[in-house]
């Protein structure tokens, strides 16, 4: 019995110390790409806001704010890039131009750039890591000036934004007045926490404001469509799925509740996700139904609705996930 127990504790430790290998493997691997495409970026196309790849030139395409700098920041720290986050954090403190005449994506600038912005802020001002010595709060300031841009989006009849703003003159003459459900809805995490960080409320008011003017307006199903005046408050598209133009909708609920403690979000997050699984879980497979009827119009699962599974797991819900994985390649919607 002694040697049958030493002889599995020596496979035990054998495995383990052939999975630590592996994972550091991959880990290394991660960051050979992250350094080369950084690299790429910084030596071809910088202050743009991207690289083309085929002509290895840079092209600003969000707002002329180094975008891509500005969305890698909590990448670099993570990473132990100490030199290259506090060159960046340097640059969005000293040069980075905010006023550019740019007709930007409200959206867009809110997940990449506000909220990569107030990440960084977040690990620069820890003292713990000391990332940037003798910081003084220069990225949340940065952020501020940028949600002062972007305000006048909200300046609608319901309060649910619209897409676009220009960075000089505010809303563009002529934009569409019809909002991506997606893109209104996706905006509290961020918003939130720069009022939780600043001490200004009002941030953190109009992005719940929108949230909640859309979930206000859901149908008696329960369900939300994909795009809808920001002026009447009517659903221009009524159909809806997790995917294209609903997607982060649904992942903003549940985590406004986690990270700043929304509790009537937990509830609307329950009862949006129970409606999705009523009547757009099919077998394994999610469809895009009529938000009114709950009738099937299209079976086609798009790219965007891949984060469901991860935001299944997050909440707790394991079961539908690993049927899922598990059962998908074999199923077909006619």
């Amino acid at each position: 019995c002694t040697r049958r127990l030493l002889l599995l504790l020596l496979l035990q430790v054998l495995a383990t110390t052939a999975l630590e290998r592996t994972a550091a493997a991959y880990r290394d691997k991660v960051k050979e790409m992250f350094s080369h495409g950084y690299s790429a970026y910084m030596e071809n196309a910088f202050p743009s806001d991207e690289l083309l790849p085929l002509t290895c030139k840079g092209k600003n395409t969000y707002g002329g704010y180094a975008l891509t700098m500005v969305d890698a920041l909590d990448t670099l720290a993570v990473l132990g890039e100490r030199e290259r986050f506090a060159e960046a954090v340097a640059h969005i403190e000293d040069k980075l131009d905010l006023r550019g005449d740019y007709n930007v994506s409200v959206f867009e600038t809110t997940i990449r750039v506000l909220g990569g912005l107030l990440s960084g802020h977040q690990l620069a001002a820890d003292p713990a890591l000391g990332l940037v010595p003798g910081y003084t709060d220069g990225l949340l300031v940065r952020a501020r000036e940028l949600a002062d841009r972007l305000l006048p989006a909200f300046d609608t009849p319901t309060g649910i934004p619209i897409g676009t703003v220009n960075l000089q003159s505010g809303v563009p003459e002529g934009e569409t007045r019809e909002a991506n459900t997606a893109g209104a809805g996706s905006l509290v995490l961020e918003w939130g926490l720069l009022s939780r960080l600043t001490g200004e409320p009002k941030y953190e008011m109009a992005a719940k404001t929108a949230m909640e003017a859309l979930w206000s307006r859901r149908s008696s199903l329960n369900l939300v469509g994909g795009h809808i005046n920001v002026d009447s408050g009517e659903w221009t598209e009524q159909t809806s799925g997790i995917g294209a133009s609903v997607d982060s909708f649904y992942e903003y609920l549940f985590k406004g509740y986690l990270l700043l403690g929304y509790q009537e979000y937990l509830q609307m997050f329950s009862q949006a996700y129970q409606a999705v699984m009523r009547h757009q879980h099919k077998d394994g497979w999610y469809v895009d139904v009529n938000i009114f009827s709950g009738a099937m119009v299209r079976s086609v699962f798009n790219s965007l609705a891949a984060f469901w599974p991860g935001l299944q797991a997050m909440v707790g819900e394991i079961e539908p996930v690993s049927y899922t994985h598990l059962t998908l390649p074999t199923k077909r919607i006619v």
